[in-house]
């Protein structure tokens, strides 16, 4: 059938797929996949079907957003069912909204399967809540990164007043973005935490604040996504997935 699926694969945890994801990638003629897809969502699919790695890492790209866009016409305008298989959430960072228009615009049908993004699921795994009673009523997901010549005091400055910031793409501009941070109003002893390979057996997470977290994640590298708020001081007490992984490897 001539159709194309938008699909949130989840953040790193094969379990986290939705039903609906997983059917989709059973019965898939084509599969277009992102990096940080959990390679085992893979063998999930027909042993037929054809596989298509579309990942991009920052500054290379295994192909362009073109090249990508290009690819859902041609397969769909084939006849196949396509999946194009997103880490996270297709309309959170995952540019589904860009493709959406291409396929609107070649008049190719197509349906949005929504996936749990890392902003909710990173920090439940590091045991950090978004919002809690008395310590956050808002959250903003937030790119790290920004165009070019952009003005940098007007972009920080409008989430300086949000309770809880989750940042995605943030690990190169990390110092950038707690100096901003600082400078439009935030305390430099605003609690932060950088979470590296979350909902995975590789996370890791350094805790700091907006004053010294550039320093205690120092060795953390992408994939990773920042919290910056009061908040963060509740994974001292629930930060059950570490506790968990640290038990299974005592017991074998």
């Amino acid at each position: 059938m001539r159709k194309v699926y938008l699909v949130g694969a989840g953040p790193g945890d094969l379990e986290l797929i939705t039903v609906k994801g997983l059917r989709l990638i059973r019965e898939a003629d084509v599969i277009l996949y992102d990096r940080l897809v959990n390679p085992d969502l893979l063998k999930e699919a027909r042993l037929d079907a054809e596989l298509v790695y579309c990942g991009k890492k920052p500054d290379a790209h295994t192909m362009t957003q073109d090249m990508i866009n290009h690819l859902l016409v041609k397969f769909a305008n084939q006849g196949k069912t396509v999946v194009r298989l997103k880490g996270g959430d297709p309309f959170i960072f995952g540019r589904g909204g860009e493709e959406a228009e291409v396929l609107v615009q070649k008049h190719i049908p197509f349906e949005i399967v929504p996936g749990i993004t890392a902003g909710s699921a990173v920090p439940a795994y590091a045991g950090i809540p978004l919002t809690h009673r008395g310590l956050s009523t808002s959250v903003a997901f937030i790119a790290g990164v920004t165009k070019k010549g952009e003005d940098l005091d007007a972009y920080w400055s409008k989430y300086a007043g949000i309770d809880t910031l989750c940042i995605y793409m943030g690990v190169k501009n990390l110092p950038l973005i707690c100096a901003q941070l600082i400078k439009h109003g935030k305390s430099p002893d605003m609690p932060a935490a950088l979470i590296r390979w979350g909902t995975t057996e590789k996370q890791e997470t350094a805790v700091g604040t907006l004053g010294n977290l550039s320093k205690k994640a120092a060795g953390l590298r992408n994939p990773s996504l920042l919290i910056i708020g009061e908040v963060v001081k509740l994974r001292e007490e629930l930060k059950w997935f570490e506790q968990l992984s640290a038990a299974s490897a005592c017991t074998g």
